[in-house]
């Protein structure tokens, strides 16, 4: 997933691709130790999903903080 493609979300439907890429990485951790996960590089990726989401959301929170507090003044 592709920063740009949550930039382009609401802040709702950000928030619910991430409970889904966070659901998305510990079925992945299950499988890997059971033993039936073939690519494992799917753990890191996952991973590096998740982060790129937060990070994006953590940015547009801000924006919209800085934004009201313009507003107010």
């Amino acid at each position: 997933m592709k920063a740009s493609e949550i930039r382009e979300m609401s802040s709702d439907e950000g928030q619910r691709k991430l409970t889904e890429l966070k659901q998305a990485y510990f079925n992945l951790r299950f499988q890997h130790g059971v033993g039936q996960l073939e690519n494992t590089t799917k753990l890191m990726q996952a991973k590096r999903d998740i982060a790129r989401a937060k990070t994006v959301l953590r940015e547009l929170a801000l924006k919209n903080k800085t934004k009201n507090e313009t507003d107010k003044e």
